[in-house]
């Protein structure tokens, strides 16, 4: 893409496979107090930062936990998988590789945690290739939003225009188009439900970071 100087990355779901975690997570949770999950819950949370989400489920089911140990106890029940278990997607690292010797800069924009990501990044040999790691959390707004990807671009010094974003999630695709970056849509399965929506919004998808990969070689 021409006049791109910076690409930036959402990170579960795009950048490594770790959806199943947030499965899981969601299942023993609410499980354990016997609440079953349902889709509707699925769909408000996804996009939704830590303490928003964690606000949600209190409100949502009448819970007895605070905001703060919701979080924690999410937060304990996912740290081991994401330190020791969740993988990057395929050719995703090299990909960030190129990128970086390209001179393309680069940024995060997540709804994540840096207790879990911190070591996940480290684990992959992520760790130090970003030049911003950016919050939901720091913009207070959920990635319906632009804001997290206007963030990023400030943080990173470029305009929105001179960006590319790289997202799993619909609501993530639509907001970054919004504000006048390109997209690229990355498939991961939990979002299947959405895929046809996806294709139609994103600048472009791909199934892995295979074919990006080679162009970026050319």
């Amino acid at each position: 893409m021409a006049d791109i100087k910076a690409a930036i990355f959402d990170f579960d779901g795009t950048l490594v496979d770790s959806m199943y975690v947030w499965e899981k997570v969601d299942m023993e949770f609410l499980s354990k107090r016997g609440i079953p999950v349902t889709e509707e819950y699925t769909d408000n949370v996804r996009s939704m930062f830590f303490e928003t989400a964690a606000a949600y489920t209190k409100s949502e089911y009448n819970l007895p936990e605070s905001v703060d140990e919701i979080m924690q106890i999410w937060l304990e029940m996912a740290h081991k998988e994401y330190a020791e278990k969740v993988r990057a997607k395929k050719y995703a690292l090299q990909y960030l590789k190129a990128l970086k010797v390209s001179g393309i800069m680069l940024g995060m924009a997540t709804s994540n945690n840096p207790y879990l990501l911190m070591p996940c990044l480290e684990n992959n040999g992520i760790i130090g290739l970003f030049d911003c790691i950016c919050y939901t959390s720091e913009v207070g707004m959920n990635k319906s939003n632009p804001d997290i990807y206007v963030y990023t671009a400030e943080k990173l010094g470029v305009r929105p225009e001179e960006c590319v974003v790289f997202e799993d999630i619909i609501e993530g695709i639509k907001s970054a188009k919004s504000v006048g970056m390109k997209t690229v849509a990355v498939y991961d399965s939990s979002n299947d439900a959405y895929m046809e929506e996806i294709k139609a919004f994103a600048d472009r998808f791909i199934t892995d970071y295979r074919v990006v990969l080679r162009e970026n070689m050319k």
